[in-house]
């Protein structure tokens, strides 16, 4: 084996889980990022169609 590629390899090598643990734990944060978004999401939607409900329902009173 080329004596190069061999002290590449060997200090590639031991970095390896490392590398892979720092991709875990950053595609473990955007997902727990993203997540977090669609829930606080899905709870403003929630919010706005109460205030439309809301809304309808005081114009209904006020036209009578």
């Amino acid at each position: 084996m080329d004596p190069i590629l061999s002290e590449v390899y060997s200090t590639v090598l031991p970095a390896a889980p490392y590398v892979l643990a720092a991709y875990v734990g950053i595609l473990l944060t955007l997902f727990a990022f993203v997540f977090s978004l669609w829930r606080k999401s899905k709870r403003t939607e929630a919010d706005i169609d109460a205030l439309k409900r809301a809304l309808e329902d005081r114009e209904r009173r006020a036209c009578k």
